[in-house]
């Protein structure tokens, strides 16, 4: 969804009359949601059940997908983008719990490699799927086909997947915690997209002070949202997730800026630059699954810092793209691109889950897929924020392409300059293999 919906973008911007700014909210919405509440959907689905709540997401999900394509306005679109990211929240702060729960150390690399390569082949399909879709059939066409999607997976998680999986179960659920967290999570990101503003700055100045309140709530709860131990104690989980935060910060507005540069200033149709945005998430569905073994042998940091550097040097040379630069460079970039991030991705993720206790699994995916929706929104931010400078609040014609490519340039040179200082990040972690939990090969399972 989130490739297809980047090449339905335009489409979505020309028939609703939406500015550079408001579209990109189309994206941004359904990462503030799930951003939102992933940890707390972690946290619930670690005391109540892991399957119970990944089946509800998927309904959720469902339900969102059929409000979109009905929508009439862009304003209606964004609200049921903000009920979609709940569900993907639902989701995403189970699968990863799950599947860590059901295998051991020794093979998890090799399973989340499996999962992350998944994820990357529907990255893979998206824009072609997306493309075409859009193409031919309209934009709400793309909501539409998550609808048997979705049948077809419920199907299977009834059919296939039995049993229960919880970790925490009988534990309380801190709702003031979830409330001043959601909060702190709100003001930076909403704040960050009406920068350079007086409101901006108050609302990230407001969320700073709300993730400090946090902190200090979740030191004094019997049963905390977040243990803050995790993140002071356990060096792995703690730069594990900062570099994940910086990655996802660097990396994640590629495909969007990409695909307004490929159908506006290379007037493709959405279906052609979907072709060629496919091509790094094919790299990073082939890898994945070599990164996630690799780092069942090799420390996570070593591997997972080989892929940020890759990443940087993809960012930079795309900070050189002129309007009349080959299709051919723009797609080399994509392929080193996806290179580096299978290389980092999966081995993160063993990384993080292989250094917490089982109990923690729920809130330490969430945690972590907080840091990447945290992270595509700061990097939608960045994208919104310079198109405010550069471009102001216009829709993107042809008068504004000059502009349109100075706020690219500007933005592929700061995303190459986060992610180099993310390499730092990742090698300050320290090592998995010999600190992992005892009782990680435990499967906490109820019949």
């Amino acid at each position: 969804m989130g490739s297809a919906v980047n090449i339905a973008l335009p489409t979505i911007g020309k028939e609703f009359g939406m500015n550079a700014v408001l579209l990109g909210w189309v994206p941004a919405a359904y990462m503030l949601a799930a951003a939102i509440f992933l940890v707390p959907i972690g946290r619930i689905a670690d005391i109540w059940g892991r399957k119970r709540i990944f089946l509800a997401g998927i309904a959720v999900y469902l339900a969102a997908s059929v409000l979109c394509a009905l929508s009439v306005s862009g304003a209606m679109l964004i609200g049921f983008r903000i009920i979609e990211g709940i569900g993907g929240a639902m989701i995403f702060g189970t699968g990863v719990a799950i599947l860590t729960t059901v295998f051991p150390p020794a093979e998890r690399g090799k399973a989340l490699g499996i999962n992350v390569s998944g994820v990357y082949l529907g990255l893979s399909m998206g824009p072609v799927l997306g493309g075409f879709l859009t193409q031919y059939l309209g934009w709400r066409s793309v909501y539409w086909f998550n609808v048997p999607l979705c049948l077809f997976i419920i199907a299977g998680i009834v059919w296939k997947m039995k049993g229960e999986w919880t970790g925490a179960g009988g534990e309380k659920m801190d709702i003031a915690g979830a409330m001043i967290y959601g909060a702190a999570l709100f003001a930076t990101m909403f704040g960050l997209s009406k920068l350079p503003g007086a409101g901006g700055i108050v609302l990230i100045i407001a969320g700073i002070a709300a993730i400090v309140l946090f902190a200090f709530w979740e030191t004094r709860a019997d049963f905390p949202l977040i243990d803050i131990n995790l993140f002071k104690n356990n060096r792995v989980y703690a730069f594990s997730n900062i570099a994940a935060l910086i990655n996802y910060s660097a990396t994640s507005a590629v495909s969007f800026l990409l695909s307004l540069y490929l159908q506006f200033i290379k007037n493709l149709s959405p279906q052609n630059a979907g072709l060629i945005l496919i091509a790094q998430p094919l790299v990073m569905t082939a890898f994945s699954p070599l990164a996630g073994r690799l780092s069942d042998r090799i420390e996570p940091r070593i591997v997972s810092s080989l892929g940020m550097a890759i990443c940087t040097l993809g960012l930079a040379a795309l900070a050189m793209l002129r309007t009349g630069t080959p299709f051919g460079f723009v797609l080399a970039c994509l392929l080193f691109m996806g290179l580096g991030f299978a290389c980092f991705s999966s081995p993160n993720t063993n990384a993080v889950m292989s250094s917490v206790d089982k109990r923690f699994y729920g809130v330490a995916s969430g945690t972590l897929g907080t840091m990447r929706l945290v992270g595509q929104m700061m990097s939608m931010g960045f994208a919104m924020l310079v198109f405010s400078l550069v471009i102001g609040r216009v829709e993107i014609t042809p008068p504004y392409y000059q502009q349109f490519m100075s706020s690219f340039r500007i933005l592929f040179g700061i995303f190459a300059a986060l992610c180099f200082a993310g390499i730092f990040a990742s090698l300050s972690r320290g090592t998995v293999h010999q600190n992992a939990p005892e009782n990680d090969t435990e499967k906490t399972r109820v019949q």
